[in-house]
């Protein structure tokens, strides 16, 4: 079986940029996730929105910034096992030599380190106690946006009140037919600026409503009946889409199984992104230490931070800085 210098669970962006980058550091480098595309939320959650906050970009779409991350992660050619998902790590000795094994639902992987970018988790999209057919998901329900195209000219029902709803909001106002935003209290999760842009906005804001039920004709939906929690008062919108954005149900108690140090859902880390396992890094979101900042620029300066780490833990006379990329003679 071969060995490798580092496996690296999760394939979205902190995962990605740490591919290039273990590549750069000449590290024989294995990318293994649960999806079957690389990109993570990227392209699983988001393709169609905006980023803005990532450095060199003034604005660009998710799923582009995806495609960008993993070309410059193939430039070193790592093995992908994409579809495949980690049951557990264990640790082992082969020739007096430290090593790591990692068990999939399709084998087991043998690594001298493993980097743990796994996001947010597994996670799950939350669901209303609300009577929805199973087969109106992906045609006329969604919970996340692959192709905003879908609803053009429609009229749309987003229900939620962080980001990914009142982004959507502002999307939609000018691409969809009607937009209404209903969410259960009068305070919103998501940036101020973006809830100040969706006042203005041609949105239809209903806070204190809740969706009842839904209504349909022929396999579609027609109809949501919504209420105001504070009078029980009921109203009745035409309905062509319904996006619910309301967060995530994340399930992270195989971590703790694996033996790592958990704050809450996140894995704990020290300033060289080392968990309490000798030889296993995390970065990214699921990572989490005192000046944790989420933001995917932070991300690729922490999987960095994870490999240059990760170098000298496999051969300690190894530098730890490799000096700037522009100075190094690379065959890309």
């Amino acid at each position: 079986m071969d060995v490798y210098d580092i496996t690296i669970v999760g394939g979205g962006p902190t995962g990605l940029f740490g591919t290039f980058y273990a590549g750069l550091r000449g590290l024989k480098t294995k990318v293994i996730d649960v999806l079957p595309e690389l990109g993570g939320q990227l392209t699983a959650l988001y393709p169609e929105k905006y980023v803005y906050d990532v450095a060199g970009h003034p604005k660009i779409l998710a799923k582009d910034l995806a495609k960008n991350l993993a070309q410059q992660a193939a430039i070193f050619k790592p093995t992908l096992c994409l579809g495949e998902k980690v049951h557990t790590i264990e640790t082992f000795e082969e020739g007096g030599e430290k090593l790591w094994k990692v068990v999939t639902d399709r084998g087991e992987h043998v690594s001298k380190t493993i980097l743990l970018a796994l996001g947010a988790g597994a996670c799950v999209p939350k669901r209303l106690d609300v009577d929805v057919p199973l087969d109106w998901e992906g045609d006329c329900v969604f919970y996340a946006v692959r192709n905003k195209e879908r609803f053009r000219e429609k009229d749309v029902l987003i229900i939620g009140g962080g980001d990914s709803a009142v982004d959507w909001a502002n999307e939609f106002s000018v691409l969809a037919n009607r937009v209404t935003l209903i969410h259960r209290r009068d305070q919103f999760r998501a940036v101020q600026s973006s809830v100040e842009e969706m006042k203005r906005n041609k949105v239809n804001i209903k806070t204190f409503y809740e969706l009842k039920e839904v209504h349909g004709n022929n396999g579609h939906l027609t109809e949501a009946v919504i209420f105001d929690n504070r009078t029980g008062k009921e109203e009745t919108l035409k309905v062509d889409a319904l996006l619910i954005n309301i967060g995530f149900v994340i399930n992270l108690d195989f971590l703790r199984q694996w033996g790592l140090t958990m704050d809450k859902n996140a894995i704990v880390v020290n300033e060289k992104m080392e968990t309490n396992l000798a030889g296993v890094y995390s970065a990214g979101d699921i990572a989490s230490h005192t000046a944790k900042l989420k933001l995917i620029a932070t991300g690729a300066a922490e999987a960095a931070t994870a490999v240059n780490f990760a170098v000298t833990y496999i051969n300690p006379q190894a530098k730890l800085y490799p000096g700037h990329s522009s100075n190094l003679n690379l065959s890309i």
